[in-house]
């Protein structure tokens, strides 16, 4: 078969993107107290299951279309959903004891932090939609690991609302990439780099 007639990959990208976005709505509805934090457990299968499983596929497919940002960025986020929904299910399991971990959570989220503030500087090449989710999305690790480190609960509760921005910055550009591919043309903006 010739290269003419080899059919384009699809882009894994906007599928990672809703799998990130969603879960981290309905987590940062929590971490704001919008939500009750009785809700958390429904966010465990979600965190696996779309946040988590769906994220790595679109890692692995990111890596088959010879994507780097791409692959990175949907394995390690996959992986993270993955951590915080163990971390969840062991805890309140019995299998892991957090009563004495003090601030190691919370330096936990700020090294996730410090992950993607570095992925966040290679946006720069990328769409104006994603420097942003990337720019909203190390900011609310920093306040989440912060307000977890010192225990500041209104810094924690300001990464919440800044976690809503972030999801819902990923949910939409999700949205414009399925849509832009759908009509062939730009429909949706995504601020496109000259």
């Amino acid at each position: 078969m010739s290269d003419t007639q080899i059919k384009p990959l699809a882009n894994p990208g906007p599928l990672g993107l809703v799998g990130f976005g969603l879960t981290t709505v309905l987590l940062s509805l929590i971490n704001a107290h919008i939500l009750p934090s009785g809700g958390e457990p429904v966010v465990i299968p979600l965190a696996l299951a779309y946040g988590g499983l769906i994220q790595l596929i679109a890692g692995l497919l990111e890596f088959r279309t010879g994507n780097t940002f791409g692959m990175v960025a949907f394995l390690s986020y996959g992986a993270f959903w993955w951590w915080f929904a163990m971390l969840l299910l062991f805890a309140g399991n019995g299998l892991l004891d957090l009563s004495k971990a003090g601030p190691t959570i919370g330096v936990a989220l700020l090294l996730w932090g410090v992950f993607t503030f570095y992925m966040w500087i290679a946006t720069f090449r990328l769409n104006r939609a994603l420097w942003l989710v990337f720019l909203t999305l190390w900011i609310t690790f920093a306040l989440l690991g912060v307000g977890d480190a010192f225990g500041a609960t209104a810094i924690g509760t300001l990464g919440g609302y800044a976690g809503i921005l972030c999801g819902g910055l990923a949910m939409y550009t999700s949205f414009a990439e399925v849509t832009n591919a759908t009509f062939g043309r730009i429909v949706v903006p995504v601020g496109a780099r000259d």
